[in-house]
């Protein structure tokens, strides 16, 4: 995974709120609309979907959290639903989620992006990079390059599951 200071992308509008609405009728939304609702039905329902919370107010929540340690929170940025904010050996830090054509996926610099899996939910990316962390980390050896790596272990619910 990438970390990175991100910058609105200039993509014509691609994966901003403007797509997150109905095309529809206002009875009917569209699919993509439905597929989302859908989905941020699914994350509301996991107990670490925190809603609207500032950087400071996740940073100091996780401030005290072991490494790994993560919650799910609506993003500060217009182009993007949400945030990952994770505790690292070097203190917590935030990833946008990006949503685009139905799809949720990290953001990430442009020559890493197309390869980054996309899920149909934040629950089934958020399982599957805990799992791949799992899976992956054998200890908390730091990288010798300095960049640090994002391990995804714990959720931090918003109360006692």
């Amino acid at each position: 995974m990438t970390l990175r200071c991100l910058e609105p992308s200039g993509n014509g509008g691609e994966g901003t709120r403007s797509q997150w609405g109905t095309a529809g009728s206002a009875e009917e939304p569209s699919p993509q609309a439905a597929r989302l609702a859908k989905a941020l039905r699914e994350l509301g329902q996991t107990g670490w979907y925190w809603g609207s919370m500032t950087v400071n107010e996740a940073k100091e929540k996780l401030k005290e959290a072991p490494e790994g340690t993560f919650l799910i929170r609506d993003s500060s940025h217009s182009d993007y639903l949400l945030t990952i904010s994770v505790k690292t050996s070097a203190g917590p830090t935030n990833l946008r989620i990006e949503y685009q054509d139905g799809k949720f996926r990290l953001d990430s610099i442009i020559c890493v992006k197309s390869k980054l899996k996309q899920f149909d939910s934040v629950v089934h990316l958020i399982d599957y990079y805990v799992q791949m962390c799992k899976d992956k980390r054998t200890g908390p050896e730091a990288p010798r390059n300095g960049t640090v790596h994002l391990y995804l272990t714990k959720p931090l619910y918003t109360s006692a599951p």
